[in-house]
C-alpha cells in the first residue's frame, strides 16, 4: 500500500456522509446499503493499513506535501493502526445492528455515523495537536445527533449534560493548546517532542499549566474521574448501537493521552518528563473503584454497563499510567477487549430489554431467555475478568507489569477486589433479571417471534472475536509489545514526520 492510502479512513466516511445527506436522504434502504458498503470499505483499509504498519516504520502522509510542522500530517504507526482496526470492527458491528429498527427512529442515522466515524479516524491519524481538536469537535458534534436520534424527554435531558460538558472540555482544549503554542511555537506532536526538552526552566510552568489541562480534557473523554459523570445518564438513556459505537469514543480519550504523553511528554521531556504519572495513576484507581461501586449499586441492566465501563477504563488507564513497557502493553491488550465487552453488553440491552420509561427490567422475548441468558453470562464473564475469556488474561498482565512498579501495593488490592465486587454486581442483575418469576412469566409479545437476529449474530460474532484475543494471546500480545517499544522509543516517529515530503527533496 502507498501512503495516498492514509487518507482513505478520513476520506470515505466523509464522502459518504456527504453523499447520504446530499442524495440519499430520502430513501433509508439507500442509507443503510450505502453505509454498510462504506464500512466494510473501512474495514478492509483498516486491516490493510494494519497490516503495512507492522513493518514497524511510521508512515506519514503530507497533505499537498507542505512539510511539517508547517502542513497537515497523518502519521500511521502501530497503536494508530490497531485502533482504526478495533473501530472498523466494532463499527460494521454496529451499523447491522442498528439496520432494520434502530436506524428508522430518526432522520439522518446513517449520516451521522459516518460523520462520527470520520472524527474517530481522523482522531487516531492526525499528527498535530490542533487537528486532534478539530476531530474531536467532529466526533463530538455527530454524537450530539446520534445521542438525540429518536429522542425523548429523558434522553433530552441527558443530552444536555452531556453537550454542556463537552463544550466545556472543548474550551479548555483550545486554552491548552493556547498555552502549549505560546511557549512552543508549535502544534505538531513530533515538533512538540523535539522543543519541548529546550524550553526554559522560566517558561516550564506555562507549558505544564498546558500539559495538565490536556490531561483534564483527555480525562473528560476517557470518562476519568472526577470527570466521569456525564457518561452513565448519557449512555444510558441513548439508542443501544449509539452506546455501543460510543464504547470506542471513550478509548479516544485514552488514546490521546498514550500518545501525548509518551511522544511530546515522555521520558525525553527534560523537565516536564512523565508529568502526567502522579496524576494519572490514582486518578485510574479511583476510576474503578467508583465504577466497580456503580456496578455494585446497579438496579438495571443499564446503569449496569454505563458503570462496568467506567470501570474498564480505570482497568486499563492502571496499566497505561504505570507508563512502563510492559504495562502499556498489558492496556493496549486490555483495551482491545473491553471495547469490545462493553460494545456487545449496550447492543445486548436492546435486545434484553423493552424500553420503560421507569427502571424496572421487562425482557423482550421471554421465550428466548436461555438464549440472551447465556450471551450475558459470556459478556459477564469479559466484563468481569474470569477466565477463560481475554478479560482475566488482560488483568492478569496488568497485575504483572504493577508487579515490579512501586504502586504495586495499591495497584494488586484494587483490581482483585473490585474484580471479585464486580462478579457479585453481574450475578445480582442477572439473577433478577433472567431467574426472577415475574421478569420472564409473562405472555410473549405480538412481536416475539421477531427476534433481532443480526444483532444476535453481531454479539455474537464480539464473544468470539473476545474468545479469539484469549485464544491468540501471546501474537496479540507481541503487537502489543511491539506497539509500546514504537511508542517508547519517539526518535524514529519525531524523524519521519519532521523529514521533508519526496516532492520537495
Amino acid at each position: 500500500m502507498t501512503l495516498s492510502w492514509l487518507i482513505f479512513p478520513v476520506a470515505i466516511p466523509a464522502m459518504t456522509a456527504a453523499f447520504l445527506v446530499l442524495a440519499a436522504r430520502r430513501s433509508l434502504t439507500a442509507q443503510r446499503s450505502l453505509s454498510i458498503l462504506a464500512t466494510v470499505a473501512q474495514l478492509a483499509l483498516a486491516i490493510g493499513l494494519y497490516v503495512m504498519a507492522r513493518d514497524g516504520a511510521p508512515h506519514v502522509y503530507w497533505l499537498g506535501h507542505w512539510p511539517a510542522p508547517f502542513g497537515i500530517v497523518l502519521v500511521l504507526d502501530r497503536l494508530s493502526a490497531t485502533m482504526l482496526l478495533l473501530t472498523a470492527f466494532l463499527a460494521i458491528g454496529v451499523v447491522l445492528a442498528a439496520t432494520g429498527e434502530w436506524d428508522k427512529r430518526g432522520r439522518h442515522f446513517h449520516a451521522l455515523f459516518q460523520f462520527q466515524l470520520l472524527g474517530i479516524n481522523g482522531a487516531f491519524l492526525t499528527g498535530d495537536l490542533f487537528n486532534l481538536f478539530v476531530f474531536f469537535e467532529v466526533l463530538l458534534i455527530a454524537s450530539y445527533g446520534l445521542m438525540l436520534h429518536g429522542a425523548g424527554a429523558k434522553r433530552m435531558k441527558a443530552g444536555f449534560h452531556y453537550v454542556a460538558i463537552n463544550l466545556i472540555g472543548s474550551t479548555v482544549f483550545l486554552f491548552a493548546a493556547g498555552l502549549i503554542y505560546a511557549v512552543v511555537g508549535t502544534l505538531n506532536f513530533a515538533d512538540l517532542a523535539a522543543k519541548v526538552p529546550q524550553v526554559t526552566s522560566a517558561d516550564q510552568p506555562l507549558l505544564a499549566a498546558g500539559a495538565l489541562l490536556l490531561l483534564a480534557v483527555f480525562a473528560i473523554k476517557s470518562s476519568l474521574v472526577p470527570l466521569h459523570w456525564w457518561l452513565p445518564p448519557t449512555y444510558g438513556s441513548t439508542l443501544p448501537p449509539v452506546a455501543a459505537l460510543f464504547a470506542i469514543m471513550t478509548k479516544v480519550g485514552v488514546y490521546s493521552i498514550i500518545r501525548v504523553f509518551t511522544l511530546v511528554f515522555g521520558a525525553d521531556a527534560g523537565g516536564l518528563a512523565q508529568i502526567a504519572s502522579p496524576w494519572l495513576l490514582p486518578a485510574a484507581i479511583v476510576t474503578l473503584v467508583l465504577g466497580t461501586i456503580g456496578v455494585l449499586a446497579s438496579r438495571n441492566l443499564r446503569t449496569l454497563t454505563c458503570y462496568s465501563l467506567i470501570a474498564s477504563t480505570g482497568t486499563l488507564l492502571i496499566g497505561i499510567g504505570l507508563f512502563t513497557a510492559p504495562g502499556l502493553a498489558s492496556g493496549l491488550y486490555y483495551l482491545l477487549q473491553s471495547t469490545l465487552a462493553s460494545a456487545a453488553l449496550f447492543l445486548l440491552v436492546g435486545v434484553v430489554l423493552k424500553e420503560t420509561d421507569n427502571r424496572t427490567q421487562i425482557i423482550r422475548f421471554p421465550q428466548h431467555a436461555s438464549l440472551l441468558a447465556g450471551l450475558y453470562f459470556c459478556l459477564a464473564i469479559a466484563s468481569v475478568g474470569m477466565p477463560p475469556l481475554a478479560g482475566f488474561i488482560g488483568k492478569l498482565l496488568i497485575l504483572d507489569a504493577g508487579r515490579a512498579a512501586a504502586s504495586m501495593a495499591s495497584v494488586w488490592p484494587a483490581i482483585l477486589i473490585t474484580s471479585l465486587l464486580m462478579i457479585i454486581g453481574f450475578a445480582t442483575i442477572g439473577i433478577r433479571l433472567f431467574w426472577n418469576t415475574p421478569t420472564t412469566a409473562h405472555a410473549p409479545e405480538p412481536d416475539a417471534a421477531r427476534l433481532p437476529v443480526l444483532t444476535i449474530a453481531v454479539i455474537g460474532a464480539m464473544i468470539i472475536a473476545i474468545a479469539a484475543l484469549s485464544v491468540f494471546a501471546g501474537p496479540v500480545m507481541n503487537d502489543m509489545t511491539a506497539a509500546t517499544d514504537q511508542l517508547l522509543a519517539p526518535r524514529n516517529y519525531i524523524d519521519a514526520v519532521l523529514r521533508p515530503p519526496l516532492a520537495m527533496r
